[in-house]
């Protein structure tokens, strides 16, 4: 499996820019257009610029620290990171950041769920638990 995860690492980072700009082009043709974006599978970052249709400003999203875990025996995606360039998109991503979403069973799919999870497998600190003695106030 390790050979696999190399592979698409290395296909993801190789894939002609031009060719992935016009296929999500071409896939979100009267909804947006993708300008520019850059994908790091080691680092976990991702950057998109894109341009809804209608709008003049183009959005701009960095997402950082993202992946899947495995709680039991559910995959989950969580974003640690993210921002923009808009207010109200910023203020939505505290919706989200942190919180681990459940991702859906797609039987067609599930088969590709392990590989997925080796791929982006992401080790989550859970805040420690504040321990209180007995006699302690609590304020």
């Amino acid at each position: 499996m390790r050979f696999l995860i190399a592979a698409i690492k290395l296909g993801v980072k190789w894939a002609p820019k031009s060719i992935v700009l016009k296929v999500a082009n071409f896939k979100l043709k009267g909804i947006a257009e993708v300008h520019d974006y850059a994908v790091d599978l080691d680092a976990r970052t991702v950057y998109a610029n894109t341009l809804l249709y209608g709008e003049t400003e183009a959005i701009e999203v960095w997402a950082e620290q993202f992946g899947i875990i495995l709680e039991n025996g559910a995959y989950k995606f969580i974003l640690q990171q993210a921002h923009s360039n808009k207010p109200w998109l910023n203020n939505s991503f505290a919706f989200v950041l942190g919180k681990a979403f459940p991702i859906p069973v797609v039987p067609k799919l599930a088969r590709f769920m392990p590989l997925a999870y080796a791929l982006l497998k992401v080790e989550v600190a859970l805040p420690e638990q504040k321990q209180i003695a007995a006699g302690d106030a609590v304020e």
